[in-house]
């Protein structure tokens, strides 16, 4: 990494270490679609002014993508000038002092791995991700306690994916997984990595004894390829 690059980097993650920006950033994050800045001032409870300095100095820094549309169906004379819009940047930032290549590394042993086409190799490789899902589920804190076991394990799966940034997000009965943390080693091999990933979650979800809640592999694109299923009532073992 070159040091003007260097120092980019830090600058971006620097600049979260306020916290009005932190908080915005954090909020488009979690949407996951295009936010005007109306909504986010309405959501940390800001100006509107505040909140669009601290939108484009995070675009500024690379952190946050910008659009304009209009977002209302008016067109012509009158309808107004299109509304700035952010999303999250698919820039990824890290960084390691003294530098350190792990992604290059991973992505040389991925394409190995993927070059040697053997079965065995990659029933090893998802036994391997297996058993790590369980040891980071052991491993974690664990979640708010809820009243039922089949809810506990579930928060507690949802705590453990979220400290390895796969950032889960639930809608109508499933988890989203919304980001892969494994992107960059997924270009190298997408259904070498994808297996990886679906045994690793599947892992997690038996650390933590999460009933009623299923691991499956459902590409979705600017996601992670796994979705997490919950049974509505889960039935308890007898």
């Amino acid at each position: 990494m070159s040091e003007a690059e260097l120092g980019r980097q830090i600058a971006a993650i620097a600049s979260l270490d306020e916290p009005v920006r932190k908080g915005l950033y954090r909020y488009v994050v979690a949407r996951r679609r295009e936010v005007g800045r109306d909504e986010a001032a309405r959501a940390l409870h800001i100006s509107r002014a505040l909140a669009a300095f601290h939108l484009d100095k995070l675009a500024e820094r690379g952190l946050l993508e910008v659009s304009y549309r209009r977002l209302t169906r008016r067109r012509g004379p009158g309808a107004g000038r299109p509304a700035k819009l952010y999303r999250r940047s698919g820039r990824a930032l890290a960084f390691t002092l003294p530098p350190r290549h792990y992604e290059l590394a991973g992505k040389l042993l991925v394409r190995a791995v993927a070059d040697a086409a053997s079965p065995a190799t990659r029933r090893a490789l998802e036994h391997a991700a297996r058993a790590a899902g369980r040891r980071l589920a052991a491993a974690a804190r664990p979640f708010a306690r809820a009243r039922t076991a089949s809810t506990r394990g579930l928060g507690e799966a949802l705590a453990v994916l979220s400290e390895y940034g796969f950032e889960p997000a639930r809608t109508n009965g499933q988890v989203r997984l919304s980001n892969c943390p494994f992107e960059a080693l997924a270009q190298e091999c997408r259904p070498l990595v994808c297996g990886m990933n679906l045994a690793l979650v599947r892992g997690a979800l038996t650390g933590v004894r999460a009933r009623g809640v299923r691991a499956e592999f459902r590409p979705a694109s600017g996601s992670c390829c796994v979705i997490l299923r919950v049974s509505p009532h889960p039935h308890p073992k007898r």
